[in-house]
């Protein structure tokens, strides 16, 4: 049976972000593109919150300072300098930047600012070597039209992108710096989305402005979606990260379903009696309770000297191992809050204690160590004690948070579609003026100017295309909505490859290769442009271009012209055709006696079958029914 979002409430605001197509970062003139390789330079940092004028400290900056981590970064000279190093101040802002940020704002008819004022937004969880990031509002109260409602845009923004995660051995956090520095636009509607479909339908409206301009990047990281979902009784959590356009109702679906989880795991305790100071911070020493135990995670705990410590939550037996989401549990949920605060493994509970090896008689020793009843659950963590009883101090509060239904926190995206503890929700104390960059007046005639130079509208392409290419309506819309309809207008034009064949190659082949998981999003323009130059000269055929595709996917930096000669997939010249199609006649005799010229279509089958992307159908379709009728007519 379907949710009825409408009875629940839900609520969805969108914040877009995409990378900019700029000529250098937002605040130097270092390249806006990524390094392969061995970094030039490295250099170790701890980032601190500060309070703000106020007095106050973020809670998201302080949760982040809590795990005690430092950051290792990496950088080589072309793509970053001292700005990204926090060694020296940032430049004047990115003019060609503003420029496509207000271009994007005009054609979503907002009103851009009178001046242009930077501001810096705390993030220390190692992303930004300075411990904030950059951003400005360039524009507010703009609307699109999205299926015939109109849809808030609240303010569209422009930031700098944050360092890359390349990885993380215990309490050091490795960043490239690469990526930090590089021009973003944010697009933020108002919370006026109702259904999971429509969250998609706008975020891909969206997407069709900003790749109108022209002027955005296109590829894996290059855009990606916040999403902050609430329903009545629920509440506001946002989730970041989201990168796949087709996620996104999955995401807001799911989140639905685990905040009804949450409120049903409320009422139950409500219902079970359960109060607020009932849970408490009473951490007890129970490792001689699994001195012979064969839990291996216990075992390994204590022979590296760790103690196992237990916290007793009342009245919550049976609803740690409760599905709130597909393969994430209530418990799941806990261990998230101590993974964080705690900086440890994870955690056991009673609802799953025996399938980690721990017999009925442990558990019975550690229920009558803990005074806990049946009706109770107990929480255990082995590690050092400092971070155990941070853990176990984040799983009482997050059994407090249950008591009171769902908390407000940030998560973040799955590439399933599930979400994951991130951090707490930030506060108001996060933004506070950059003294650094001065501001930008915005002038009445600067935008007359942008505006009578706007790109041509996504519905105002499709037409276009439909009309000068010959392609249907249905390939003009998945063009609009990839990330190709200009390269299809240069492939076409460079190649002469007919347009539905350029067209069905970017959506629906490219569509199909990316779900058997071939990253053609991480090909070139110049490596697609020429796979089609070898169609359009003859010397492959259309037949052929997945089977190239997935070559270079495999071969980085490849040229077409080294897949086709590796997979042997060079055009059979007309005459040796001949030859060979003479020899599937030869051996199918029988076929042909039975069926006349009634086998034309089993013989294309298997001919095609052997030699496809080496011949053209419609040349061993004419060849073959020209001597299938002369052998039939032979035979008579």
């Amino acid at each position: 049976m379907g949710v009825d979002y409408a009875q629940l409430g839900l609520k969805v605001g969108l914040e877009c972000h995409q990378q900019l197509a700029t000529r250098e970062k937002l605040f130097c003139s270092c390249k806006p593109q990524l390094f392969k390789g061995e970094p030039e330079i490295l250099f170790l940092r701890r980032l601190r919150p500060t309070q703000s004028e106020l007095g106050q400290i973020d809670p998201a900056a302080y949760f982040e300072f809590q795990k005690g981590v430092k950051i290792l970064y990496e950088a080589n000279s072309e793509t970053s300098c001292l700005v990204e190093m926090d060694e020296e101040p940032p430049h004047e802002l990115n003019r060609e930047a503003l420029e496509i940020a207000l271009t994007v704002a005009l054609m979503m008819n907002a009103k851009p600012v009178d001046e242009v004022y930077v501001m810096r937004k705390i993030v220390i969880d190692g992303s930004n070597t300075t411990g904030f990031q950059r951003t400005c509002v360039v524009a507010v109260n703009g609307i699109i039209r999205v299926d015939g409602k109109d849809v808030p845009i609240q303010h569209i923004s422009l930031e700098e992108d944050a360092a890359r995660k390349m990885g993380e051995e215990g309490l050091v956090i490795r960043y490239r710096i690469d990526r930090l520095g590089i021009p973003l636009v944010e697009v933020t509607t108002g919370p006026v989305i109702n259904t999971p479909e429509e969250a998609e339908r706008v975020a891909l409206a969206i997407g069709r402005i900003l790749r109108a301009t022209r002027r955005v990047k296109r590829g894996i990281g290059t855009i990606r979606q916040d999403l902050n979902i609430s329903i009545r009784d629920g509440a506001l959590v946002e989730i970041k990260g989201v990168q796949e356009l087709e996620l996104i109702s999955k995401v807001v679906s799911y989140e639905v379903q685990r905040q009804l989880n949450l409120l049903k795991i409320r009422d139950e305790l409500r219902r079970r009696g359960l109060r607020d100071e009932d849970l408490r911070e009473d951490f007890v020493d129970v490792t001689s309770v699994f001195r012979g135990t064969r839990c291996r995670i216990l075992q390994r705990a204590m022979e590296q000297g760790k103690p196992i410590l237990a916290v007793k939550l009342p009245k919550f037996a049976g609803l740690l191992g409760f599905e709130v989401l597909p393969g994430l549990r209530f418990g799941g949920e806990l261990a998230d809050r101590a993974k964080f605060w705690g900086r440890v493994g994870g955690i056991l509970h009673t609802d799953e204690l025996k399938s980690y090896g721990v017999s009925d008689e442990e558990e019975t020793e550690l229920r009558r160590l803990m005074g806990a009843l049946e009706e109770d659950a107990i929480v255990i963590v082995a590690d050092k004690p400092e971070n155990a009883m941070d853990a176990l101090r984040a799983v009482v509060e997050r059994a407090r948070e249950a008591l009171r239904g769902v908390p407000e926190e940030t998560r973040a995206a799955n590439p399933d579609g599930t979400t994951r503890y991130m951090r707490p929700r930030p506060g108001a104390a996060r933004m506070y003026p950059e003294t650094d960059v001065p501001p930008i007046k915005i002038t009445r005639d600067y935008i007359e100017r942008l505006r009578a130079n706007l790109p041509e509208r996504p519905e105002e392409k499709m037409e276009r295309l439909i009309k000068s290419y010959g392609i249907n309506e249905k390939l003009a819309r998945q063009l609009i909505d990839s990330e190709y309809d200009d390269l299809f207008e240069i492939i076409v034009g460079e190649t002469g490859v007919a347009p539905t064949v350029v067209a069905a190659t970017l959506t629906e082949t490219f569509k199909a290769l990316k779900r058997e998981g071939i990253g053609v999003d991480r090909l070139s323009d110049e490596q697609i442009i020429g796979v089609f130059k070898l169609v359009g000269s003859g010397e492959t055929s259309k037949e052929a271009i997945p089977d190239i595709l997935r070559w270079l996917v495999g071969h980085e930096g490849a040229r077409p012209e080294d897949a086709l000669r590796e997979l042997g997939l060079t055009m059979i010249p007309e005459e040796e055709l001949r030859s060979i199609i003479d020899g599937y006649l030869d051996r199918s005799a029988e076929l042909i006696a039975g069926r006349g010229l009634g086998a034309l279509g089993a013989l294309m089958g298997m001919i095609m079958r052997d030699l496809r992307g080496r011949v053209k159908p419609e040349d061993v379709n004419k060849i073959l029914r020209e001597k299938l009728a002369e052998r039939v007519k032979a035979e008579r």
